[in-house]
């Protein structure tokens, strides 16, 4: 059955899964916290002109409600008020707003008009998350600060336009908007945030504007649509995954004001062809390039001392390389895969090549390096053409940091004749025994083999 009740200001109908309309008693100045949480069945309501205040979480978790009026007294709208409000449709926020509270509106996955009036100056954290169904937005001129994941998970969200006034673009803000395909950001933006727009995979362009000097973390990460982005000369650094798996980026200008580029950068950007490192940059850090497949040339400016790990790892295209002379260090697996790379000249001032770095660069035939060099393990294995321009040439350095490769491969040729050996001699036991002699399987053959022959079974075969 229906159920009313009468709220005075004093009550708390939360969890009332019964409940289906409610009337306010004269008077009333505010809704207490979560004053109707969860009343699944509560379906419309309207606040009365005397309400100046929404507590924080009074209508969360309403799932039924689809119409509610908000008077223009309403000054404050509590955080998480209408969470959850699965089935609210439209909402006008009131005149009298100037901040819209942080999770105000977040998870009405069915709202798909909102109002903002003009005396709104700031949107706080989450305000409208995952409002799924929100299609387009106007926020008004008099905004200044759009809050972290203000609009993340909005997937429907084909544009909005961001006011002139707006200084900051808050961590998370448009994560997750999968239908915008284009935005504009004024040029009054000096901040843009971690994990700003990432994973809008429908934006194909964006224009980052003069005044700002940091790119931050996972910024565009995963806009895999994005073919064109136009960095500033102000921007001097690009953070952690600012640009991974942007699959559709063919080229990009890094500014020559840029002097980091933050680990994991440009990660599977893979149809990224050419890229130049602008002079201020001292270091490749970890991951920077890993896996960018058509990246067939860079430049590495004179600047760089230290090339981090995997930092051109998997870039199989990339048929040459010029190390600067500063470089004194190549990080682990740095240039792991890069199967066309075909030659290459390690500087003088390389003290050491760490473990992996030239792994797999199966077109590698060409070396230059200094006999001082220390080389990490696994340094050239796989490196197949090197090996035999080592043994036609009689590269004697070469041969000597590959030493430990040539070793294990006399050590595998052995292993497969002790095996080809023991088996050989099973097969003659069985005819000599006519048939009757017990097959001499693993077990048999694992006792008549050295342990450290084991060992190269299990790596090689």
């Amino acid at each position: 059955m229906p159920k009313s009740a009468v709220y005075s200001g004093k009550e708390t109908f939360q969890f009332d899964r019964e409940l289906t309309e409610v009337t306010f008693a004269k008077g009333v100045t505010s809704i207490d916290d979560e004053a109707f949480r969860e009343c699944l069945s509560l379906a419309a309501i309207t606040i009365p002109d005397s309400v100046t205040t929404i507590g924080d979480g009074a209508f969360w978790g309403c799932s039924s409600l689809a119409s509610i009026t908000i008077p223009d007294t309403v000054m404050k709208i509590g955080t998480g008020a209408f969470r959850f409000c699965s089935s609210l449709a439209a909402i006008t926020i009131p005149d009298s707003m100037t901040v819209i509270g942080s999770y105000a509106f977040n998870g009405c996955s069915s709202l798909a008009t909102i109002t903002i009036p003009d005396t709104v100056v700031m949107i706080i954290d989450g305000a409208f998350m995952n409002c799924s169904s929100l299609a387009a937005i106007t926020i008004p001129d008099g905004v200044t600060k759009i809050d972290n994941y203000a609009f993340e998970g909005c997937s429907s969200l084909a544009a909005i336009t961001i006011p002139d006034g707006v200084t900051t673009i808050g961590q998370s803000v448009f994560c997750g908007c999968s239908s915008l395909a284009a935005i504009t950001i004024p040029d009054s933006v000096t901040t843009i945030g971690k994990r700003a727009f990432q994973e809008c995979s429908s934006l194909t362009a964006i224009t980052i504007p003069d005044g700002v000097r940091i790119i931050g973390e996972n910024a565009f990460a995963g806009c895999s649509s994005l073919t064109t982005i136009t960095i500033p000369d102000s921007v001097t650094t690009i953070g952690f995954g600012a640009l991974q798996n942007c699959s559709s980026l063919t080229a990009i200008t890094i500014p020559d004001g840029v002097t980091t580029i933050g680990d994991y950068a440009f990660i599977r950007c893979s149809s990224l062809t050419a890229i130049t490192i602008p002079d201020g940059v001292t270091m490749i850090s970890e991951g920077a390039f890993y896996c960018c497949f058509n990246l067939a040339a860079i430049t590495i400016p004179d600047g760089v001392t230290m090339i981090g790990n995997e930092a051109f790892r998997g870039c199989i295209s990339l048929t040459a390389i010029t190390i600067p002379d500063g470089v004194t260090k190549i990080g682990e697996h740095a240039f792991r895969e890069c199967s066309s790379l075909a030659a290459i000249t390690i500087p003088d001032s390389v003290t050491w090549l760490s473990h992996s770095t030239f792994y797999r660069c199966s077109s590698l035939a060409r070396l230059s390096l200094s006999p001082a060099v220390s080389v990490g393990t696994d340094c050239f294995i796989h490196c197949t053409v090197l090996i035999s321009a080592a043994a036609d040439h009689n590269m004697s350095t070469v041969k000597d940091l590959l030493n430990s490769r040539w070793h294990r491969i006399r050590e595998r040729v052995t292993v497969l004749s002790c095996l080809k050996t023991l088996f050989t001699d099973q097969k003659k036991r069985k005819r000599q025994d006519g048939g009757e002699a017990q097959t001499l399987g693993v077990t048999a053959t694992r006792k008549r083999l050295p342990k450290v022959m084991w060992r190269v079974i299990l790596e090689f075969l």
